[in-house]
């Protein structure tokens, strides 16, 4: 089923293994567990970014650098196939050449996002997590899953869906979960490291106290927004996503539908992670030219002030919520 994996391996002896700038959970799980799975060739491990330190509970995270590797054969991206995520590579001449002129594969689960205009394979498939189709592939593949690929696959999927708990898991995303703990992954043991980087400093409390007042509401409250300006992305991301910090808290606050928290930067471009109780987070994403899941989504835009984007969500946000309404009213009539 998925060949076009191990033939895109075939005569290549160094592999680069690329995560976008936005790194989570999921990317960053994805990209260590094929690190371990692909022991014919010698990997390194990309990023634009360095890893946040909450995502430090991941094995081996260390090895993912910020030196692009221009001798790799061949380069396999992870976790997203929207050219938006990738500016960084593609604005540097250098590295969009290498990725122009050696073969590529995309390995995701955002089946819409593919917009890459270097030549490339890709295995995109509908799935909670990007590690749970590397798990799939590893099997169909009969590829071995030592034991620090299986805990970063299963780190990986339990970020990406909340903990298992997230509308995309399936009975497949169980049964893999299950393989991995056969394979000797302790999800105790595993949670104990995630709380223990999970924890924050008085100052990074004392920051999520001040977000918290500065959330803003629209629409009767269904709409919660906060804006992070870049001052705060210097003085707080190193220790700790302000997304992360405060995301969650809004999207289950009273009557609220849509949560999003919203960057923004020198260079006048704007990013927002999006949260959602009804599958509208996708179509939100896209009208700025994002992308992601349902209920969990992402954009990247620019020249827009973090006012105009509330006031677009403002605009857009009824029509969606009564299409959802009325698609969820006849799939309960069928």
């Amino acid at each position: 089923m998925y060949e076009q994996f191990t033939n895109f391996l075939s005569n290549k002896n160094r592999i680069c293994i690329i995560q976008a700038e936005n790194p989570d959970g999921d990317s960053l799980g994805s990209a260590i567990a094929l690190d371990y799975i692909l022991k014919n060739t010698e990997n390194s491990l990309y990023c634009p970014v360095d890893i946040p330190k909450y995502l430090h509970y991941f094995p081996d995270w260390s090895r993912v650098s910020n030196e692009f590797d221009y001798k790799a054969d061949g380069y396999i991206i992870v976790d997203t196939a929207a050219s938006v995520l990738l500016s960084k590579l593609l604005d540097d001449t250098a590295i969009r050449n290498s990725l122009y002129n050696k073969p590529v594969l995309v390995l995701d689960h955002h089946e819409s996002e593919d917009d890459l205009d270097f030549p490339h394979a890709a295995i995109i498939e509908s799935l909670p997590a990007c590690t749970e189709l590397i798990y799939k592939i590893a099997q169909d593949q009969h590829l071995t899953i030592p034991l620090v690929a299986a805990e970063a696959i299963y780190a990986g999927i339990s970020s990406d869906t909340l903990g298992l708990v997230s509308a995309s898991v399936t009975a497949d995303t169980m049964r893999a979960m299950a393989g991995l703990i056969d394979l000797g992954v302790n999800p105790a043991e595993l949670e104990e490291r995630r709380r223990e980087f999970m924890k924050k400093s008085p100052r990074i409390l004392d920051y999520k106290a001040d977000l918290i007042k500065r959330i803003e509401y629209s629409l009767d409250n269904q709409l919660a927004t906060v804006h992070i300006p870049f001052e705060d992305i210097q003085q707080y991301s190193d220790e700790y996503n302000p997304n992360v910090l405060i995301l969650e808290e809004m999207r289950l606050v009273e009557n609220v539908v849509v949560a999003i928290a919203i960057k923004t930067y020198p260079d006048g471009k704007v990013t927002g992670k999006i949260r959602t109780s009804l599958p509208i987070a996708d179509q939100i994403a896209g009208f700025f030219g994002g992308g992601g899941h349902p209920f969990a989504a992402g954009f990247r835009t620019y020249d827009v002030q973090y006012n105009d984007v509330v006031a677009d969500v403002v605009k857009i946000m009824p029509e969606l919520i009564e299409q959802a309404a009325v698609t969820k009213a006849e799939m309960e009539q069928s």
